[in-house]
Formats: structure tokens, sequence, C-alpha cells
């Protein structure tokens, strides 16, 4: 098994293969011509708003980003966290387009 040394997210060399090596399913690049989605397959893009659908711990704190936050301007970037957002009262940080499903409205 693999795992994510910031989310703790664990995955099989066997799904990576299946994947054609990008690691977990499910999240694209926009940057090589792949479209990043969130947990229920919608687009995503520069400056969406998301809401988080898993209780997220923070790595070195003890604070836990809660089901339901919504966090606004996101960016997409490079590599396996694939969503770069700040959020009040934690800073800047990195999360993945597999727990979070786009806002509406």
């Amino acid at each position: 098994m693999y795992v994510c040394p910031e989310c703790s997210h664990e995955w099989s060399p066997e799904a990576e293969e299946d994947n054609g090596g990008q690691g977990t399913a499910g999240a694209g690049k926009e940057s090589s011509g792949e479209v990043v989605r969130d947990a229920h397959g919608t687009p995503l893009e520069d400056g969406d708003t998301v809401t988080l659908i898993k209780d997220l711990k923070v790595k070195g704190s003890s604070s836990v980003l809660k089901i339901g936050m919504r966090v606004k301007g996101i960016r997409l970037v490079e590599g396996d966290h694939d969503i770069d957002c700040s959020i009040d009262g934690i800073g800047s940080m990195k999360l993945r387009s597999e727990f979070v499903k786009k806002a509406s409205g």
C-alpha cells in the first residue's frame, strides 16, 4: 500500500497501474489537458467554490475541517493534492479533489 504523507490516503500499487500511473482515481490535472473533477465527477475550475464532503484533520494542528465547510476561490495545481486554497482561521493549504464537491450557486 502507498500512503500520502500529507493526508494519509492509502492506495494500492495495482490502482496506480490501472490509472496509467496517475496515483488515485478521479483526479486529473488541468495543465496536462485533463480536467480536475470533484467527488461527484463535476469539472472544477480556478475560482470555484467547493464544499467539503468529509471531516479532514489538519496535519500539524489539532484543527479539523468539518463536513459542509465552504471553501471559496480555489486554485487548481499540479500534484496529488490538486486544489490550493486559503481557509479562514487556518491559512493556506492543499486539498484533494476527491474530498470536495462543487458548490451550487
